[in-house]
C-alpha cells in the first residue's frame, strides 16, 4: 500500500442542517499535518459550539475557506486519485461538496467499524468511543477537534487496516475492499436511540414494524427534505421492511 495516497481529514462545522458549513479543517497528507480556523459564512450555532468549542469571536477575525491557501492544497489533493480517509465521511464529504472540493474514492472507518462488528457487540461506532473500545493509543488528540480526531482517525484506519491484513497480504486488495465497504449502505444491528435503544433491529422487525415504518417514513422525509440522508438507516429499514 502507498500510505502517500491517503488523505487523512475531518472537519468541524457550524452545525448539521443542509445550510451549515466548515469553520474548521484538518487533514495530514504524506505525513503533514495540517490545520486552520475559518470565517464561515454563517453563525456558528450555539449547538455546535458546546461540540467542538469554536465560537463565532474565535473565527471573526479568519479568512474564508474559499480565500485560503489550504483550500487551494485541497483542490490539488483531490484533483489525483489521492483517497479521503474520514469517519463519517458522508458527512465531511458533504461539508467540502459546498466549497466545491470533490473527492474521488473514500474509506468511512465508520463503516468499517460496522462491518468489522458483525455480532453487533460494539455500543457505539463513535470516532472517541472507538478510540477507547480498542484501547488506541494517540497522544495530543483532544476529542471535538479537527487535529485531534485525524489522530485517532488515522489510528482506528491502521488498527483495521492491520486486522485485514491477517488473512491476506494483498495491501492493494484490503485498500479496494475499504473502498467497496465505503461505498454501499451498512446494516445498522442495533438501536442507539429511542425506545428500543440497545435492541437489535432484526428482533423489533418481529414485535413492532409499525415503528420500522414510521422510522423510515421520517428518515425518507428528511432525505427529501434535504435535511439528512441517513442511507444506512433507510437501507436497514427497507431490508427488515421486504
Amino acid at each position: 500500500m502507498d500510505k502517500l495516497n491517503l488523505i487523512f481529514l475531518d472537519t468541524e462545522t457550524t452545525g448539521i442542517g443542509s445550510e451549515d458549513r466548515l469553520c474548521q479543517v484538518a487533514y495530514k497528507f504524506q505525513g503533514i499535518e495540517k490545520e486552520a480556523l475559518f470565517k464561515p459564512p454563517i453563525s456558528i450555532g450555539i449547538d455546535a459550539m458546546a461540540v467542538a468549542h469554536i465560537t463565532n469571536k474565535m473565527v471573526a477575525d479568519k479568512e474564508q475557506f474559499l480565500d485560503s491557501q489550504m483550500y487551494r492544497d485541497l483542490a490539488g489533493i483531490f484533483s489525483s486519485e489521492h483517497i479521503l480517509v474520514a469517519h463519517n465521511a458522508g458527512f465531511d464529504v458533504e461539508m467540502l461538496r459546498r466549497e466545491k472540493l470533490k473527492p474521488k474514492k473514500t474509506i468511512d472507518t465508520f463503516k468499517l467499524a460496522q462491518y468489522f462488528d458483525a455480532a453487533g457487540e460494539v455500543p457505539k461506532y463513535a470516532l472517541q468511543y472507538l478510540r477507547y473500545y480498542y484501547d488506541l493509543e494517540v497522544l495530543n488528540a483532544p476529542a471535538h477537534d479537527a487535529l485531534g480526531d485525524i489522530r485517532v482517525l488515522e489510528k482506528l484506519f491502521y488498527y483495521y487496516f492491520e486486522k485485514m491484513l491477517i488473512g491476506s497480504k494483498d495491501e492493494m486488495a484490503i485498500i479496494q475492499e475499504m473502498l467497496d465497504v465505503s461505498a454501499r449502505p451498512v446494516l445498522v444491528k442495533k438501536f442507539n436511540f429511542g425506545k428500543y435503544i440497545g435492541i437489535s433491529v432484526s428482533d423489533v422487525a418481529m414485535k413492532d414494524r409499525g415503528y420500522l415504518q414510521w422510522l423510515l417514513n421520517e428518515k425518507v422525509r428528511a432525505r427529501d427534505q434535504e435535511e439528512n440522508n441517513d442511507e444506512n438507516w433507510i437501507y436497514t429499514l427497507e431490508h427488515y421492511l421486504l
